[in-house]
């Protein structure tokens, strides 16, 4: 059955509020709407591969092989399900589909989606967040700048804070050396 939520609920692409056109269907069983793009099961999308209309979602628990990987390559986007807020799995996901795989394109966050997670959520290679109804999209939007810099590499910034620094130090200090 299609996410009757989904249109209602705040929707943030690259960091800034957009329309969401995707239709979200949990059920794999569900009859697809015909005019409208679809994010459907896993399995659904590859049995029904090939169309630009529609779009895999993945369980927390997939367990993410160069195959599928290889699969997911051709797809219009990726949706990762966060079934509770507390289920980290989906950060591993969305990392190991930027870094390992190489994958471009849009990963969406869906499911228990809070503001809490924005920043962290773009961190690891989410660039759409599909929030809970009960979210507000302009605390979302703050939340995306929690934090100025980060001490952690990740997908959005591969080198630690301290190389960073110790770079400007030694830029900084090169004419004084010439």
């Amino acid at each position: 059955m299609p996410d009757q939520n989904a249109t209602q609920r705040p929707f943030i692409r690259d960091g800034k509020p957009a329309e969401d056109r995707w239709l979200l269907v949990r059920d794999a069983e569900a009859e697809l709407p015909a005019a409208t793009p679809a994010i459907v099961p896993l399995a659904r999308w590859q049995a029904l591969e090939g169309s630009a209309e529609l779009a895999p979602w993945l369980a927390s628990d997939t367990e993410l092989t160069p195959e599928l990987a290889k699969q997911l390559a051709a797809a219009p986007l990726i949706a990762i399900d966060f079934p509770k807020f507390t289920d980290g799995r989906g950060y591993s996901l969305a990392r190991l589909l930027r870094e390992r795989y190489g994958f471009d394109g849009e990963i969406r966050a869906i499911g228990d989606v809070l503001i809490d997670q924005a920043f962290f959520l773009t961190r690891c290679g989410f660039n759409a967040l599909s929030l809970r109804e009960d979210q507000w999209l302009e605390d979302a939007l703050n939340a995306l700048n929690t934090f100025s810099c980060a001490y952690q590499p990740a997908v959005d910034v591969s080198e630690p804070l301290f190389r960073q620094r110790m770079r400007e130090v030694v830029k900084r200090a090169e004419p004084a050396l010439a």
